[in-house]
This record gives structure tokens, sequence and C-alpha cells, in this order.
């Protein structure tokens, strides 16, 4: 078992290596360039759209379009907020922040073709319910099938792991460090919240997730704000440090610029899953006509990842300065919060990674769930939905380093495939774009 566990964490390093990462900054910066920078002129109008209410409940789709973002960022807003900036920062020093602003910057555009291609080549199914996602705009776009279920089988595989198992080992280690909750009694009553949601397909998972990530959201940047401003003298320091830090290479956490940009770039991927192509699985549920609308929709969720969320734990972060004492990951952000906070700030992150943690539970029971569809058919969904819930029990009981690496290689793999096909693809993503533009610029007209 201890081998086969090296050989994933080798495989996981070469998977993560400077090929997928310079394809996935490669691939948003050629579609900001084709797009003209949509992420930056459309922006007010996606976030405008994005937390306004759609009152047209007839169109084609079975969540709103609120709904579907919150179910992305659900899966998307997760222990990679906490402990994975935390990561980047200790190992690639504080000017891994600002390359993880970089990769969610053209992440964004990533993000927007995901959207457009899940809504335009998605399906009925003959429950009547919508699937799309990458496996879907590979497999009709490209005619490409088998690599469409190239990435089906590594999504269903890799929620089992990201999205069940190791979310509900770090939920469990937290009750257990912060309550003393022994592992077991998380898992029996983990599995039975998540049993209740999951099991009622993506209509329940849209409503609670519309419920838990707006209120989780807010609760950790609220905090992560009073610690700022609680801090206020060490803001500018800690933003001027972040900047130069990033392109002197003079990390003083130790890191050449080239580590710095590889866990800057990798840490926010990791976070905000632009190019994965998890995402635009949930965006093919959306109630909407129209892919553009979608496409834009479900580029916030890169911005409010990533630019807002991510954010806010680098900068602690680099103004508490102890990202060199040794400690990382999720207890150096709770060391920080305490030390800036005394009193709430440790219970910010505790809460913070407790709601992160379930939250991503929930929304990559829908991922595996559609992928399992697609790779085995229809009569696959309740046993996938019960080995899921499953697999959460068991995360939060045993060691999961074997997990954790298995999950990291097919993980990255999902990219590969749906990269090729939003590249491939990108002359569709254009030409939808341009012609709703110039539709809305007509109908103001």
């Amino acid at each position: 078992m201890e081998q086969l566990t090296i050989l994933f964490h080798t495989l996981g390093g070469f998977v993560w290596g400077p090929i997928l990462l310079v394809l996935l900054v490669g691939t948003g910066i050629y579609l900001t360039l084709r797009l003209g920078a949509l992420q930056i002129r459309l922006l007010p109008v996606a976030l405008h759209m994005a937390f306004s209410r759609d009152r047209n409940s007839n169109l084609p789709g079975d969540i709103s379009q609120f709904q579907s973002l919150m179910t992305a960022l659900a899966a998307t807003i997760g222990t990679g907020n906490i402990a994975g900036v935390a990561t980047a920062v200790v190992l690639g020093g504080p000017g891994a922040l600002f390359w993880m602003w970089v990769s969610a910057f053209f992440g964004m555009a990533t993000k927007y073709a995901e959207g457009l291609l899940a809504v335009k080549y998605r399906v009925k199914e003959p429950d009547g319910t919508m699937s799309g996602g990458p496996m879907y705009y590979i497999s009709l776009g490209l005619k490409m099938k088998w690599l469409g279920m190239s990435f089906a089988v590594f999504g269903m595989i890799a929620a089992l792991g990201t999205g069940a198992s190791v979310q509900s080992n770090s939920l469990a280690q937290s009750m257990q460090a912060s309550f003393g909750v022994s592992g077991w009694l998380t898992g029996v009553v983990l599995t039975g919240v998540t049993a209740l949601v999951i099991l009622g397909g993506i209509k329940s998972i849209g409503r609670v997730t519309a419920v838990i990530v707006p209120f989780m959201a807010a609760i950790y940047l609220l905090g992560g704000l009073a610690v700022i401003l609680s801090n206020i003298e060490g803001l500018w320091p800690a933003l001027k440090l972040i900047m130069t830090d990033a392109f002197t290479g003079s990390a003083v956490a130790g890191g050449a610029i080239g580590t710095m940009i590889r866990y800057g770039v990798a840490r926010g991927v990791f976070s905000n899953e632009a190019g994965l192509g998890t995402a635009p699985i949930a965006a093919a549920a959306a109630k909407t006509d129209q892919p553009v609308k979608q496409a834009l929709v479900s580029m916030t969720g890169t911005f409010i990842d990533t630019i807002i969320v991510c954010s806010i734990t680098g900068i602690v972060l680099v103004m508490g300065g102890q990202f060199t004492s040794g400690v990382t990951g999720a207890a150096l952000t709770a060391q920080t919060f305490e030390q800036m906070l005394p009193g709430p700030g440790g219970w910010i992150v505790t809460i913070g990674l407790i709601f992160f943690a379930y939250s991503t539970i929930l929304g990559w029971s829908y991922y595996g769930e559609k992928c399992a569809q697609y790779a085995l058919g229809q009569r696959i969904i309740w046993p996938y939905r019960c080995l899921y819930t499953a697999f959460v029990m068991i995360g939060t009981v045993v060691s999961l380093d074997l997990v954790w690496a298995v999950s990291d290689v097919v993980n990255g793999l999902m990219a590969f495939p749906n990269l090729i096909g939003i590249v491939l693809l990108s002359g569709v993503v254009i030409k939808e774009t341009q012609d709703y533009l110039a539709s809305e610029k007509n109908n103001k007209n």
C-alpha cells in the first residue's frame, strides 16, 4: 500500500507539473485575447446577472442560474481557500498570491467558455433533467466520444476522493481538534445530512447550496475583513510585499520566481477549478435559453472564489507574518487569524472549514453522479449516490494518504480532455458571444 501511495504521489507531481499549468493558463490567455478581455468588460453585467432573480421559471433547465452558481461555488469554495492558500504562501512566498490572482484573471475567460459550451451542448434526459459538461461538448461538438468518456471516468473517480473522502476527512480532523469529537461520530452525522440532500438530486442540492454558500462566504469574508481592519496598519506593507516579492524572486519563504509562480498558479486552479471541467456540469443544469448568459454567471464563480475569498486568506497570512514558522495548511491560517483577532479569530477558520468542506461534498456529488451517468447510463444514478455517501463515512475514519494521491492524479487528468475541447471549440464560443452581444446592442437601439 505504501509503495502504491508513493507511485501515485509521483504521478501526481508529473500530472500537475509545468505542462498542465502552462496549458491551463495558456488556454485562459488565448481565450482572453480572442474574447477581448471580456472578463473585464462584462464583469459588472455578469455579477448583476448572477445575483438577480430570474422570474421566468419556464426556461429549460433544472435549477435557477443563481442555484447553479451556488452549486458550483459549493464545490470550489472549500478547504483550498483556507489550507491551499496557506500552502502556496509557505512554499512559494508572499508573491505566490499575486500569481494566484493572475491565474484567476485568465481563468475567468476559461470558466466563461466552459459555461457557454455546457449550455450549448447539453441534452435532455428521459426523466426531463438536463445533462451537460465536458463529456457532452467534447462528444457532440468534436465528435470525439472516447475523449468525452475519458473525462467522465476520471470525474466519477475523482468525486469519490476529492469530493467525498478528502473533504469529510478534513472536516472530521477539524471537529476532533476543535471540539474533541471522534471521527466516527462526525462520520455518522455528516453521512446522514449528506444523504438527506444528495439523494434528492440536483434540485435538492441547488436549494441547500443556495442557502449555505452565501451564508458561509459572508461569515468568512466578514471575519477576514474584521481581522484586516483591526490590524489595518499592516495592510499596505503586506500588499507591497506581495507585489515586490512576485517579481524579485526574493521570497521570504525561500522560493525562487519559478517556484512562486508554480504554487500560485497551481493553488489558484485547485481552488477555483477553472479549466478542470467540473463547474460546467452544474452550469448545464441552469434554467436558461441563452448560453452566453449562463457563461457570464459561471465566470463570476472564479472571481468570487479566488479574487475575493482566497485574497482574504492570503492577505491575512502575509500580514500575520507567520508563514516562515514551519506551520502550514489550515493550522497556519487558524493560528494567524487567532493571533491577529484573539478569541473569534480561530473560530472563524474552524467554522469556515466545516461549512466549506460540507458544501464541497454536496457540489462534487452532482459532478460525480453526472460523470457516472454519462459513462454507465441512467441506472447508475442511485447506486452511485449511495456509494458516494459511503465514501463520505469512510473518509472520516480511515487514513487517506492513498485516496489523496489517487484523487490528485485523476483530478489533474480531467483537465486535459476538457482543455482540448475548449480550445478546439473556441470558434463556437467566439461566434455565440459575438451573436449575443450584437443582439443586445440591437435591442438597446
